[in-house]
């Protein structure tokens, strides 16, 4: 199985990945940024995935989800991407919560021995307890805000949430963080970049800024996992 990841290890060393084989993450939303999250999280050797998420591949996520093909339209997502990372990595550790998170069930995702919390849901409340609670844990965190209507993946960035601007999800998180009076760092992915305006309730999206957002994402948890 080492193998499989020498080229990782030459720019790692094998003690640190190694470190990186005995780490669970918890990756809430598997979808435009949360599936590209878990598949990087699981080419790296990370050893233990916790996916979450209640939705199935519906043909619209074709333009920008990794697990979305013709193939899988209609198959529920924790299920198409439990089997595409044991299809990459068969010694990672998959447990699947085929759950629709809200405020009365949220507290359970927080019964795993969880190293890293990554937030890529898309529902708002759920975004703000569970931040309030890997604080008041003291569980790691990074949470995605918006990728939509958005065209220029060189625009993100990983910054606390108070440095975040052109991103409307995350003033209200700013705000969210201001009102719990939070003062530790709230470490998010943002794009700095306008929103393409559409007229439009639904967000517009790309193949390329989700992808770039959980490529990201996946790449600042395996470095704070090595401490670099």
């Amino acid at each position: 199985m080492l193998h499989r990841f020498e080229r990782l290890t030459k720019v790692i060393g094998e003690d640190k990945f190694l470190e990186l084989n005995k780490k669970c993450v918890l990756i809430l939303g598997v979808g435009g940024v949360g599936g590209y999250v878990a598949e990087a999280l699981a080419r790296s050797g990370i050893g233990k995935l916790i996916l979450v998420d209640f939705d199935t591949v519906d043909e619209t996520n074709i333009n920008r989800q990794i697990i979305a093909l013709e193939s899988t339209i209609g198959l529920k997502k924790v299920d198409v991407l439990g089997k595409r990372i044991k299809e990459i990595n068969s010694g990672c550790e998959v447990i699947k919560i085929d759950e629709f998170i809200n405020m009365d069930n949220y507290l359970d995702l927080f019964n795993y021995d969880i190293d890293y919390f990554i937030d890529a849901c898309d529902t708002m409340t759920v975004k703000k307890v569970v931040l309030k609670e890997c604080v008041k844990r003291k569980i790691k965190f990074i949470s995605s805000m918006g990728t939509g209507n958005k065209l220029d993946p060189s625009k993100l960035e990983i910054v606390d949430i108070r440095k975040t601007v052109n991103d409307p999800l995350a003033k209200v998180m700013r705000k969210f963080v201001k009102d719990e009076k939070i003062n530790s760092k709230v470490m998010v992915l943002s794009s700095s970049e306008l929103p393409v305006k559409t007229g439009e309730r639904t967000p517009g999206s790309t193949a390329f800024v989700p992808a770039s957002a959980g490529l990201l994402i996946a790449s600042y948890v395996v470095r704070q996992f090595i401490g670099k």
